[in-house]
């Protein structure tokens, strides 16, 4: 069986890689405050699936949540 690649942050044009997804939703809150739109993208593989996932994350209510997502 393939290893799924890590998934990667993208905030402000800037991407980078985390060790897991669990880091990402962990740290969700500071990345979307650091943010200067407000906007967090993550582009991951999903368990059993084919292909890349993309999230699209922001604040409701001062709360993180997923604005959009679907395949690439």
């Amino acid at each position: 069986m393939a290893k799924s690649w890590k998934p990667q942050i993208t905030v402000d044009g800037k991407t980078t890689i985390a060790r897991n997804y669990k880091e990402i939703k962990r740290t969700m809150q500071s990345l979307l405050d650091d943010s200067e739109n407000g906007i967090v993208s993550v582009l991951r593989s999903r368990r059993g699936e084919w292909g890349e996932w993309f999230e699209k994350w922001g604040l409701l209510n001062n709360k993180p949540v997923i604005l959009k997502q679907g395949w690439m």
